[in-house]
């Protein structure tokens, strides 16, 4: 099969640092669906493993985590899926990648492909769904309420980076699922005007000191921060806009360390959100994710949210890939970037 991998850790820029190769097509036992890969997305994790984890035992590493494919074969275990179904899924860290035509990926961590969209668009959902899905629900715990509920809160989330992949599907959820005022924050003209665009109720931004631009919203003090990039930049920012017993959930890895006990006055409490924990460890609910996707696909066929692909760079293969991975190292990408077919 038709695969893009890496052996060395290397610049973007360097020639070898992906590669197209042919690999032996796996074979799913288990829990396993063996998925042929119709379309993928690329993440920022995509190029942080690129740039950080060595190859094991000089053989090529596949990586990538969004995928759009069909269910070719199943392991002995599966009872969610059968061969013909259109999935998608963010996959296992611990496992070869989706930048392959053929992949094994567990049905605990798969949903049902939307139906209303095509497989590049649903292909930008899986990781960053997963991700907004978990800070809002499980780490932030703000009150779901039911589809179509136009009932406000008292909550208001501020979602730092909102332009970009997580904070756009994030934005998204919380205005389809929860009474939360959101308040989104971008730079640029575009990525404020996309934030918008999403359902964000307020757009402020964040190379600005943030108290004013809030406070003149007049709205009251934040309860619920979504901190999505350069969390120690904003960290005592956050401390000073919370009011008591406000909640931050964090995706990033700090720079610098975090002074935890300035906290404490206020009783805050800070949540740090990873979508792979579940599949790492095989948690006893690794099948909430599959639970999860499969109701984002339900709110987007009932037209409640929309996908977040801003860019499709075309066919699956290492120059593509290499042009996916160099935009989103300048980090200045808005949504997701999409590939489809071999």
């Amino acid at each position: 099969m038709k695969a893009i991998g890496y052996i060395k850790n290397l610049p973007i820029t360097d020639a070898e640092s992906l590669s197209d190769i042919e690999l032996d097509q796996p074979v799913a036992t288990g829990h396993d669906l063996l998925v042929k890969v119709q379309a993928i997305a690329v993440n920022p994790v995509d190029y942080k493993i690129r740039q950080n984890v060595a190859s094991e035992d000089g053989s090529y590493k596949v990586i990538g985590w969004d995928a759009v494919g069909e269910v070719i074969s199943t392991g002995e275990a599966v009872s969610q899926f059968k061969p013909g179904d259109v999935v998608y899924y963010a996959g296992d860290l611990t496992r070869p990648g989706s930048n392959a035509e053929y992949q094994l990926v567990d049905e605990r961590i798969v949903g049902h492909k939307p139906k209303s969209i095509s497989n590049a668009e649903a292909a930008a959902l899986p990781l960053t769904s997963i991700t907004a899905w978990e800070m809002l629900f499980e780490h932030l715990q703000i009150k779901k309420q039911a589809i179509g509920s136009t009932e406000k809160s008292n909550e208001v989330i501020l979602v730092i980076g909102a332009a970009g992949g997580v904070g756009s599907i994030l934005v998204q959820l919380a205005k389809a699922l929860t009474g939360a005022t959101v308040i989104g924050t971008a730079s640029r003209e575009s990525s404020q005007q996309w934030v918008k665009e999403l359902g964000a109720d307020h757009v402020v931004d964040h190379t600005q000191p943030l108290q004013p631009q809030i406070e003149a919203l007049g709205i009251g003090q934040v309860s619920h921060v979504a901190s999505l990039n350069a969390t120690d930049s904003y960290f005592d920012t956050y401390i000073e806009l919370l009011k008591p017993f406000g909640k931050i959930a964090m995706i990033d890895d700090p720079a610098e360390p975090l002074d935890y006990m300035k906290m404490k006055p206020k009783s805050l409490s800070l949540h740090i959100e990873f979508m792979y924990a579940r599949s790492m460890f095989q948690a006893d609910d690794m099948i909430e994710q599959s639970h999860l996707l499969n109701a984002v696909a339900d709110l987007l066929d009932q037209g409640y949210i929309k996908t977040t692909v801003a860019k499709n760079l075309g066919t699956i293969n290492a120059d593509n890939l290499k042009a996916a991975h160099a935009e989103l190292e300048a980090g200045r990408s808005i949504g997701k970037i999409v590939l489809e077919g071999f």
